[in-house]
């Protein structure tokens, strides 16, 4: 793994661990470079903004000399990067932000590995559950026919409980790069979410000046 921001990093590796991966990181191009010439690795997930060596002249340095599968992982979406990370190598290109189960997906893909069986991941509070492998919503077992934003909106901030979100976060998170990110946007979605949830949605709490927080339930 290729990335410098540290807790995009972290957070990565925690899921490939998680999933059965053993991890090498480097958090600078030219060392990523060194690595996978180094050692046999079975793939390799590259960032391309990187400091000391750029992922396009990573991706030069190992032509000819790399026959491990390269997936590329990027801020940049525009088509032109796609298609030079493709030209210079890469198998696969997933533009952030992405899921992380996505990412895991691809990289069995890629390894030709079968798909981990993995638990029903829920949340539930006041009636609502939230379905994180079905991408629904229910209340009082119905369903409430969030659109797709909304439920990235609604489940980054489960995952994230007691702790104050901006909505700058919210956007990048949860909202598709080239849309409208802006901060009316995202209360616009937060305001439908509550008024779907009825008094479910009062555990989303306005921070003010700041964002939104979820107030999850105490354990039983």
């Amino acid at each position: 793994m290729v990335e410098d921001d540290p807790a995009i990093a972290a957070g990565i590796v925690r899921g490939l661990k998680g999933a059965g991966f053993d991890v090498e990181l480097a958090h600078d191009g030219r060392r990523g470079a060194e690595l996978a010439l180094a050692r046999p690795f079975d793939l390799v997930v590259l960032d391309l903004m990187l400091p000391e060596l750029g992922g396009f002249e990573v991706l030069e340095l190992w032509r000819g000399r790399l026959s491990t599968p390269v997936i590329v992982l990027s801020a940049r979406t525009e088509l032109d990067a796609r298609l030079q990370a493709f030209a210079g190598g890469a198998v696969d290109y997933l533009p952030k932000p992405f899921w992380i189960e996505e990412l895991l997906a691809r990289v069995r893909a890629r390894l030709r590995l079968p798909d981990a069986a993995a638990p029903t991941r829920t949340f539930g509070w006041d009636g609502a559950l939230l379905d994180l492998d079905a991408r629904t919503v229910t209340l009082a077992g119905e369903p409430l026919g969030l659109t797709a934003h909304e439920f990235n909106v609604l489940l980054y901030l489960v995952e994230r409980p007691a702790r104050a979100i901006t909505r700058r976060q919210l956007a990048e998170a949860a909202l598709p790069a080239g849309g409208d990110r802006s901060e009316r946007t995202v209360d616009s979605h937060v305001a439908r979410i509550r008024r779907k949830l009825g008094p479910a949605g009062a555990r989303i709490a306005t921070v003010w000046g700041i964002g939104y927080r979820f107030d999850a339930p105490e354990p039983a």
